[in-house]
């Protein structure tokens, strides 16, 4: 079983930077990709971005790529969501995924999301 607790959302300006951490806990958890989705209201859950727990393999969705990025810090089993230049279209819920087969395949373990609002 693995745990995952989202924090760090919150009301931001356009243009702001936000950094939101997902922390991992059970026995297996290193054994997994972790990744960000998010969910706008009336829309589908979006893949954001993923990371291996070594952090050297993180790839973003094309939406985000060159404002958010994902780092890991395995002292504090902690995964996180760097969003810089936000825009009113990233307001969502951001979720924190854990995934064996793949961020893409499908998610085995979801965090309850942190609510993300962007606006001027």
């Amino acid at each position: 079983q693995v745990q995952l607790e989202e924090s760090g959302g919150g009301w931001v300006q356009v243009g702001g930077s936000l950094r939101l951490a997902c922390t991992a806990s059970g026995r297996t958890f290193r054994s997994y990709a972790m990744g960000w989705f998010r969910q706008a209201p009336g829309k589908e859950r979006q893949f954001v971005g993923g990371i291996n727990w070594s952090g050297d393999n993180t790839y973003m969705s094309d939406s985000v790529k060159g404002r958010f990025t994902c780092s890991v810090d395995n002292r504090i089993n902690t995964v996180y969501l760097e969003m810089n230049n936000l825009k009113p279209e990233d307001t969502a819920v951001y979720y924190c995924g854990a995934s064996m087969e793949g961020l893409l395949v499908g998610v085995d373990y979801w965090g309850k999301g942190t609510l993300v609002t962007v606006s001027s």
